[in-house]
């Protein structure tokens, strides 16, 4: 065990190991990147390296303390997140998390809170946050997890230390299938460009349903080129029900007209996250402007970002849908 198990992000480990190794730990810092490409695990990990008991440099994952914060109850590590039934992380929970990290420490290291996704925290809890932010309580450390700063006050921003995550690579991900969990080759080349880097969606993808889905919502998509606005409308309110399928519809979407965006600037067909459907983007890519192709992935980024932010779903869809009827 220990942070060379972690797959990708040698750098930001190194930065983290440097400031550990210096006792220049900072006291916040704002871990951003793609959902599931290993945020949350490089956070806990290095709350496990602080409060090892058998290693000085990195964590066994035997110890006591290793366990607890593996099992998610260790006193002085604490994660954050929207309590179950709510859609935000309240003023209180913040407050609460304030006060615990003025307790002092059972073990002897530092008290961490890792915030996930911070971006789910409402205005009142990040100005109270930011009054945290602006005298930290001694030996204490705090991590923010986001997908984009965007959603956070720019004052919250520039008192963390930012750190920068990006997807991993297809094959270093595709690796990590075969030899973790046993996938054959190709199946875990396919998983791998379809989860875009993330290793949590590679895990999480039923490979057979993500074919099936795929094949309903380029079919979506299809309808939509025909310039029918009711077509439009009708994939709204499809889409709609769920948060977690509307988004899992979007990020795919975003997926294609990136490959879109590739296959028409000529590189690489191995860069394509689509790989198995060129065919079909060798046809679309022939029948839409360049652009048009970087218009819509910015207009389904934004989409994506009112989503996460739990904003009436029907009506982004609808928007960005007749957005696409239009750029036909």
């Amino acid at each position: 065990m220990g942070l060379s198990e972690i797959i990708g992000h040698q750098k930001q480990i190194e930065t983290l190991h440097s400031a550990l190794a210096h006792g220049r730990l900072h006291h916040a810092y704002l871990f951003v990147g793609p959902d599931g490409v290993g945020k949350r695990t490089v956070a806990l990990s290095l709350a496990r390296v602080i409060h090892c008991r058998e290693s000085h440099d990195d964590f066994c994952g035997r110890c006591a303390n290793c366990a607890r914060i593996q099992a998610g109850n260790h006193p002085d590590v604490r994660v954050i997140e929207p309590l179950p039934g709510k859609k935000e992380i309240s003023i209180q929970q913040i407050r609460d998390t304030e006060k615990e990290l003025n307790f002092r420490s059972f073990s002897g290291g530092r008290k961490i809170a890792v915030i996930d996704p911070a971006t789910l925290m409402n205005l009142s809890a990040q100005n109270a946050l930011l009054k945290t932010l602006e005298e930290p309580p001694q030996d204490s450390v705090l991590i923010l997890i986001a997908s984009s700063a965007g959603g956070l006050l720019p004052t919250l921003r520039s008192r963390c230390l930012r750190l920068s995550f990006s997807p991993l690579s297809r094959d270093l991900l595709s690796g990590f299938l075969v030899s973790r969990n046993g996938m054959r080759p190709e199946e875990a080349n396919f998983l791998a460009a379809a989860a875009m880097g993330s290793i949590g969606a590679a895990i999480r993808i039923d490979n057979e349903e993500l074919r099936k889905r795929r094949r309903v919502w380029i079919d979506t998509l299809a309808s939509l080129g025909t310039g029918d606005y009711r077509a439009a409308i009708e994939a709204a309110e499809a889409l709609s029900n769920k948060k977690e399928e509307a988004l899992g519809f979007l990020e795919w979407a975003e997926s294609w007209y990136r490959d879109l965006l590739v296959h028409t600037v000529g590189q690489e067909s191995q860069e394509l996250m689509n790989l198995d459907m060129a065919a079909r983007l060798e046809h679309d890519s022939a029948n839409v402007k360049l652009e048009t192709i970087v218009s819509l992935i910015a207009q389904t980024i934004e989409a994506v970002a009112g989503i996460r932010r739990n904003l009436n779903r029907r009506m982004i869809l609808e928007n960005l849908f007749f957005q696409l009827v239009r750029a036909r």
